[in-house]
């Protein structure tokens, strides 16, 4: 009797831990929100541009990152990736202008490019059985979601005695620690058949097939209302939420504000999303991906848009949080999952990253229309029904994807 492959690897306890403290790092920037601003007196649109401009980075770096990994190895990208992560937030703690804040942001993009999804997600892959490689994406994916539990309260509670350009140095020295744990990090070479087609035989099979383009249009929604709820919640929840009730259970435990209220609101969005990633990888070895997508995008449909029709109060924004966290990530374990089942596991790194490129082409647009929706009307509303207009969009645009792999010929 054949042993069943393990399913914890130390490749994917090493790509957890990295993706971890990756974006923990990254899911804490909403917090700086108001700080920068209050500092130097700059508009909201401002430090949002640079956030945007860091999203829209990470979507141009994840491809590159991702062929790096394939071409040189997978240590060798994702040390790339932590230095210059390291190098943005140093240098962003010294900036003083928009400007200097928007190109740092570059860096740190790249940098989560180096250090995130793309990149490890396909080591995961790799390494992983047939059998468990749904559910290893789905695990990896939700390391993620548990750095964005501690992420934000933790910026949030460093900046109680640290001023915010010195906890950019200790997220700096954070992601550099990270590297520490690389020695565990073999990952199978490709097999033979793998190795005989080359990445542009490959990435022209996937440009012509319609199916590529509706994955590449249906991500772009997820991008938006991801990176504008973890850019602006803190905010939006700290100036629109009604008062917190002293004597309410929120206040037993500690929030007494709506600015604290705000970062719990993004820890509790990550904590929901470890049980729903991790759903949703189960789900996808047993059910048609496509799917699964379109069901998840329709969910958050409608649970964004109850939310805005309803009043703002602690305790909406606490049920909010648990719903939409629930599908938060949900869509990459599947998202990625369907990219390797159509092409194939030797180049998944790129092609899933040309998709995320689509993704993070959302969250440009989602952080940086948040603060310009902001500043020219004094609220986020605008932003909130367009994010419901472009989940309802790839809802349906993932409905015709064709779930078979791509060099399988149409049957008769």
């Amino acid at each position: 009797m054949q042993a069943r492959a393990p399913l914890f690897t130390p490749v994917l306890v090493v790509g957890c831990v990295i993706i971890l403290i990756s974006f923990a790092i990254r899911a804490s920037f909403g917090v700086f929100q108001i700080p920068i601003a209050e500092e130097f007196g700059w508009l909201r649109a401002e430090f949002s541009l640079a956030i945007a401009i860091q999203n829209l980075a990470w979507g141009i770096g994840q491809p590159i990152f991702a062929a790096i990994a394939e071409r040189v190895g997978d240590r060798k990208a994702i040390i790339l990736g932590a230095f210059t992560y390291a190098a943005g937030l140093v240098l962003s703690s010294f900036a003083v202008s928009p400007q200097a804040h928007q190109l740092y942001e570059i860096l740190v993009g790249f940098g989560v490019a180096g250090t995130g999804f793309g990149v490890i997600l396909a080591v995961v892959g790799r390494a992983s059985s047939d059998e468990n490689r749904s559910m290893s994406l789905a695990i990896a994916t939700a390391a993620g979601s548990a750095g964005q539990v501690f992420g934000a309260p933790v910026a949030e509670y460093l900046l109680t005695f640290l001023t915010w350009q010195a906890t950019f140095l200790v997220f700096a020295t954070a992601i550099l620690a990270t590297l520490l744990t690389l020695p565990l990090m073999r990952a199978p070479v490709a097999s033979k058949a793998e190795l005989e087609e080359s990445m542009g035989t490959i990435l022209m099979r996937a440009f012509r097939d319609p199916s590529y383009t509706l994955i590449f249009l249906g991500f772009f929604s997820c991008g938006y209302q991801l990176a504008f709820v973890t850019a602006h919640f803190p905010a939006f929840v700290t100036e629109m939420c009604g008062a917190i009730d002293p004597s309410g259970t929120l206040a037993s435990v500690g929030v007494t504000t709506t600015s604290r209220l705000g970062a719990v609101a993004i820890a509790i969005i990550g904590l929901a999303n470890i049980a729903g990633t991790l759903f949703a990888g189960w789900l996808g070895k047993r059910y048609s991906k496509k799917y699964l997508l379109a069901a998840i995008y329709t969910g958050r449909t409608i649970i964004a848009a109850g939310f805005i029709l309803l009043p703002i109060t602690p305790t909406s924004v606490i049920v909010f949080s648990v719903a939409m966290g629930a599908l938060w990530l949900a869509t990459v374990p599947l998202t990625s999952g369907l990219v390797a089942h159509i092409y194939g596991l030797r180049y998944m790194g790129t092609l899933y990253g040309i998709v995320f490129f689509s993704h993070q082409l959302g969250s440009f647009l989602g952080v940086w229309l948040g603060g310009r929706m902001y500043d020219i009307y004094g609220d986020y509303t605008m932003v909130w029904w367009i994010g419901v207009g472009v989940g309802a969009f790839s809802a349906i645009v993932h409905l015709p994807v064709r779930e078979r792999p791509a060099a399988m010929p149409a049957p008769a």
